[in-house]
């Protein structure tokens, strides 16, 4: 009974692993592994993950999304294919933010109520405008990262996407905290 919510922490961690880890999977394993293999593995994590992301809003896409890129990877096994991922994500999180911005609560209002259910009055439209702050910064993101994939050496899209886009999440977190401390206290 207890290996049930263990795995279930493990499929949760799984997408966000692979992400994090992909750029140097492609950098040290585009000469050694074909990208049809990248494609099973991707589509393999997918689908482990897919009873959950189905549950989800906008799950069914975003899975139906990723499903289908791993298809065209594998049926292509074109290379330049694999560094197209990082951008695919950063547009799933792009519209995941901002369809909630349309249809709410706003993402950010979610995970804030699941920590504290009463939200104060002020809170509300300032978890809106933090929605709106991680939706520039999924745009500005897919941006990069699409020019990094079309322009740029394999070194500085896996540069980019491996560690330096975890920098700037890293700076917006600590930003944001820090602010929404201050904002506390001024309304305590």
């Amino acid at each position: 009974m207890q290996n049930g919510p263990r795995r279930s922490k493990l499929t949760r961690l799984l997408l966000p692993l692979a992400g994090v880890l992909y750029p140097f999977v492609v950098y040290y394993g585009m000469e050694k592994v074909a990208p049809p293999v990248f494609a099973l593995v991707l589509g393999a994590i997918w689908l482990v993950r897919a009873p959950t992301l189905l549950r989800e809003p906008g799950g069914r896409w975003m899975v139906g999304a990723a499903l289908a890129y791993c298809v065209l990877l594998a049926a292509s096994g074109e290379e330049q294919l694999l560094r197209w991922y990082p951008t695919l994500i950063s547009l799933f999180l792009l519209a995941t933010f901002g369809l909630s911005l349309v249809y709410g609560p706003p993402i950010v209002e979610r995970m804030a109520r699941l920590h504290e259910r009463e939200l104060p009055p002020e809170a509300v439209p300032y978890t809106r405008k933090v929605t709106w702050a991680w939706v520039g910064f999924f745009v500005f993101n897919a941006l990069v990262s699409a020019a990094l994939t079309l322009w740029a050496p394999l070194e500085w899209w896996t540069l980019y996407n491996g560690l330096i886009v975890y920098f700037i999440m890293a700076v917006l977190f600590a930003a944001e905290w820090l602010l929404r401390q201050r904002m506390r206290k001024r309304h305590a």
